[in-house]
């Protein structure tokens, strides 16, 4: 069954927000755009548009919002996460920021976790997670 949540930023292609199987529920990547009008939170442009830095913290925060949504939306929670993949674009210059706000957010639930540095993503983002929850 497809999930799709209105409170999170549209797939940038042809595929659901989630997809429940059996008592698994399996996210597609979420990064850290904004629903409604695709902003990056964190990310600094210069005056010909072009990106020139990256609160990365702020794009932390943003994903794991996003990820909370589509979780509650298709009946799950943020407690059920059983399995997180993370990818990011800079492990040298991000991890440590992330390690950090990571322990924060999952103080209580400990899934497992494998986190990978990747040359880009599909938007000007330096972090997407792809997550597996348990639901009822």
């Amino acid at each position: 069954m497809e999930i799709s949540s209105s409170r999170a930023p549209k797939p940038v292609g042809l595929y659901p927000h989630a997809r429940r199987v059996g008592n698994l529920l399996f996210l597609s990547g979420i990064g850290p755009r904004e629903a409604g009008t695709n902003a990056i939170p964190g990310n600094v442009y210069g005056p010909d548009g072009s990106l020139v830095g990256v609160d990365f913290a702020a794009q932390c925060h943003s994903v794991f919002h996003n990820i909370r949504v589509v979780l509650e939306d298709a009946g799950s929670s943020w407690d059920r996460i059983v399995d997180v993949t993370v990818f990011l674009t800079n492990m040298a210059r991000d991890f440590e920021t992330y390690n950090k706000l990571y322990a924060e957010y999952f103080k209580d639930n400990r899934p497992c976790r494998t986190t990978l540095e990747i040359n880009c993503l599909p938007t000007p983002i330096a972090i997407e997670l792809k997550v597996i929850a348990t639901i009822d």
